[in-house]
């Protein structure tokens, strides 16, 4: 099946969902209905101006569109589609999890870590850092997974200031995040505990693609 007649198939399905007409697409996105019948009958390559405008009147991802249309997706869009995946898994964990009430979301997870970015500018927050971050190490065990081996190597750049200041208050505020006793999901909720702080390193490597 080749990339236009994915994307036909798709926008075909959506509309089908929203009970909306070709025409009234068209209306809404201004794209002349008939290149919007030629988009989803394959006879016509969407543009990505055409993309931007039905992703809208569609409600779907654009990015999904980019993806069925064989557009390429530039390295943040990439990062911001892995991090929306590991959020997604998170939720369908938590689902499954005994006991977890909380609110899990990127948007919170990126404030808790933001919150400690400033502190970890500070001579008290670099201490706690140094102090705190081997122990919790130690703590964690083989239980932190495979993400494990970044924050070593985010803890040694930190303090041995190898990055940018912007990227030293990243690196500063997910260590603070990791060795923080209380995070949006609290480390005794094993085995899932800790996926919060791998998403936090995550976060951090997608941040820093944007510089």
């Amino acid at each position: 099946m080749s990339s236009s007649t994915k994307l036909g198939e798709y926008l075909k399905e959506r509309m089908g969902l929203l009970a909306l007409s070709m025409r009234e697409i068209g209306r809404r996105a201004g794209i002349d209905p008939a290149v919007v019948s030629k988009i989803m009958n394959g006879r016509r390559r969407a543009t990505p101006a055409h993309l931007e405008k039905l992703a809208g009147v569609l409600d779907v991802p654009l990015k999904d569109l980019y993806r069925l249309a064989d557009y390429p997706l530039d390295e943040e869009e990439k990062g911001s589609d892995e991090l929306a995946q590991s959020v997604e898994t998170i939720h369908q964990l938590l689902k499954v999890s005994e006991g977890y009430d909380g609110d899990f979301s990127l948007d919170r997870l990126k404030g808790e870590v933001s919150s400690y970015q400033a502190y970890a500018g500070t001579e008290e927050g670099k201490a706690s850092i140094k102090e705190n971050f081997k122990q919790k190490l130690m703590k964690v065990g083989s239980a932190a997974g495979p993400f494990i081996q970044q924050l070593e190597r985010m803890y040694d750049a930190f303090f041995q200031k190898e990055k940018s200041r912007r990227e030293l208050m990243v690196i500063g505020g997910v260590l603070l995040y990791f060795i923080a006793p209380v995070d949006v999901i609290p480390d005794y909720f094993f085995p899932i505990g800790y996926v919060d702080d791998a998403l936090a390193v995550q976060l951090y490597l997608s941040m820093v693609t944007k510089s």
